[in-house]
């Protein structure tokens, strides 16, 4: 299987600014994690929506993918009592 390409939505690297140093590197390490495997045990898809949430402790990370382009985008990063405002 071919490597799926990772891209940010402008708006995750304000996400990322607030997450402490220790938990952003587990997060990094999961979304790099989601090249190979875009939808990896544990993963969700969102009702209503051509999106994926996963699980990093208490944070989630929601992304949507495009299989026929082999792409994969990051929507949101965040804490899970604020990821859905």
């Amino acid at each position: 299987m071919a490597a799926y390409k990772l891209f940010f939505k402008k708006s995750v690297q304000k996400d990322f600014d607030v997450i402490p140093k220790k938990d952003l590197k587990r997060i990094l390490n999961r979304i790099k994690a989601l090249a190979e495997n875009p939808r990896p045990v544990g993963c969700e898809k969102l009702t209503g929506q051509e999106r994926y949430r996963l699980r990093q402790g208490r944070y989630r990370i929601v992304y949507s993918i495009q299989d026929d382009e082999l792409t994969v985008w990051l929507v949101k990063v965040g804490h899970r009592k604020h990821i859905y405002r």
